[in-house]
């Protein structure tokens, strides 16, 4: 990364924590984009060419979700199945971030059952990802895989996600262990998945 690719990330890290600490003390709707920018120390403008809405800060690495999902796809190999390569994705996923298990993790589910806009961005994102990740993996399975198809072992994959995480992360504000919550989320997936992982044993 150049130095200007750093120096954006930090800040857009920096967004992203003074968000979860202000929606913590005051909840979403009443905080303002304006609060968060100040204690992020840019101005309120700026926070525009980091995020489109106050919303989004509640979903900082869903495009790096999919992508890899997408870059395990193309990566797969030569043995790998669509649902090994899912996977394989997730636990990549985990490793890389807690944001699907961390103090984050649990803001997001508060707010998605709280507040309709978050929920209808929150949906929004997941029905977009379902989307492109089943696109790829037919592309890259036709031989096991049609349109149709994708899209169930896609939608299996994606609610097993969501489902998990809202038993998990319900009424919590701490977490607690991201790798215990990552795990258990593994789990859960390996379970949806097997009709496609036994298919191929």
């Amino acid at each position: 990364m150049s130095l200007r690719d750093r120096k954006r990330a930090r800040t857009r890290q920096a967004l992203v924590e003074a968000a979860a600490d202000l929606f913590e003390r005051q909840g979403f709707e009443a905080t303002t984009i304006a609060e968060v920018a100040a204690a992020a120390e840019i101005g309120t403008r700026t926070f525009f060419s980091y995020f489109p809405a106050k919303e989004d800060l509640l979903f900082p690495e869903s495009d790096l979700r999919v992508h890899a999902a997408v870059q395990a796809i193309a990566e797969r190999g030569d043995g790998d199945g669509p649902a090994e390569v899912l996977l394989r994705a997730l636990h990549i996923v985990g490793e890389d971030s807690d944001d699907l298990s961390g103090r984050l993790a649990a803001l997001r589910l508060r707010f998605i059952r709280e507040v309709p806009s978050v929920r209808g961005r929150g949906l929004q994102i997941q029905f977009d990802a379902q989307r492109e990740i089943a696109r790829h993996l037919a592309a890259a399975f036709p031989d096991e895989l049609d349109e149709v198809g994708a899209a169930a072992m896609t939608g299996a994959f994606v609610g097993a996600v969501t489902a998990a995480l809202q038993v998990l992360l319900e009424g919590v504000d701490d977490p607690g262990d991201p790798a215990q919550v990552q795990a258990a989320v593994e789990v859960a997936v390996d379970r949806a998945l097997k009709p496609w992982l036994a298919h191929r044993r």
